[in-house]
């Protein structure tokens, strides 16, 4: 079998454009496609295999909100491959999200137009909910759940003799403000897009520290401003159809905007050869070790916690 390769949110956005240009890169490759509806997974790997039909392309199902669905697709991948090359770890929500438009229009005619346009910040909220496991379903679902899909695959990928690499999907919009070690899941704020966004540039920091020399290497990577399922969230087609000349000309000053899933996928695939780590060459990741260490042993206590509780309600029914 050659080079492995597991995506998660693989289905729509830059998860499908990344699968995509990794098949044309290499088509050698057995890719799997980690999604939650097993519908769109289907009709994803179909739309790859026309593309390029002498690609090994597979499905597994996995709800990265929903520990239970983790553990059993864990337990699936571990029963099926002997090894995994490299993860992305790219599915992720912005659930509801709610756009200040007096910051916007305020924003379009001020000094930090590009900032704002790349970054959101101050733009936007979401309003998050609880998981059936207890959860922030935001950070469940962009962080928590890839933590434990790792935990349980490490004896895939953690092989000093040929390494293994994690590739989390960053934004610029991560942003230490909105994080707290306090509140890791963001319960009491209003922006756990934003910090989820840089939890997992800290847990990618803390998992390089832990693993590296076992084989194992962890990088974020971020795919820029696209046009995507989460953005066409935040504003109707028509205004971003409205806005694009501004996007357009703000591609002049800024290499963020990538617009499209396909260009934005570029900086995923190329982190897997570690030709690009981090966000942006121009975006300085505010990242200190001692706080990713921490964060890291507060979701080791957390995976405690959760999977002890699933076992005593699995034994009760």
């Amino acid at each position: 079998m050659g080079k492995v390769v597991l995506v998660t949110g693989a289905s729509s956005g830059v998860g499908r454009a990344l699968c995509q240009r990794l098949l044309q890169e290499d088509d050698g490759l057995h890719l799997c496609l980690a999604c939650r509806n097993p519908g769109r997974a289907e009709a994803a790997r179909a739309a790859l295999l026309a593309a390029c039909p002498s690609a090994q392309v597979t499905v597994v199902q996995v709800d990265v909100a929903d520990l239970r669905s983790v553990l059993r697709a864990a337990r699936e991948l571990r029963h099926r491959f002997q090894r995994l090359d490299c993860v992305y770890l790219n599915a992720g929500i912005m659930p509801n999200p709610h756009l200040n438009l007096r910051a916007l229009f305020s924003g379009i005619f001020s000094r930090k137009v590009i900032h704002m346009f790349s970054t959101a910040e101050g733009l936007l909220t979401q309003e998050d909910r609880v998981t059936a496991d207890g959860l922030q379903e935001v950070f469940a679902t962009n962080v928590f759940g890839h933590f434990i899909l790792i935990q349980e695959l490490e004896p895939l990928l953690a092989h000093s003799d040929s390494p293994s690499r994690l590739i989390w999907t960053s934004s610029r919009s991560a942003s230490r403000s909105n994080f707290s070690l306090e509140d890791f899941q963001h319960s009491r704020g209003q922006e756990p897009y934003s910090s989820s966004k840089y939890a997992l540039d800290l847990l990618s920091v803390a998992l390089n520290q832990h693993f590296h020399q076992r084989g194992l290497y962890s990088s974020v990577a971020c795919p820029g401003t696209m046009l995507t399922n989460l953005t066409y969230g935040i504003l109707p087609p028509f205004l971003w159809t409205l806005m694009m000349p501004i996007i357009w000309l703000l591609r002049f000053f800024a290499n963020a905007f990538t617009l499209t899933p396909y260009n934005g996928a570029e900086a995923l695939v190329r982190a897997r050869w570690g030709h690009f780590c981090g966000r942006f060459a121009d975006v300085h990741m505010d990242i200190d070790g001692d706080t990713a260490e921490k964060f890291y042993q507060k979701l080791l206590e957390l995976e405690k916690h959760i999977k002890g509780t699933i076992q005593d309600t699995d034994t009760q029914s």
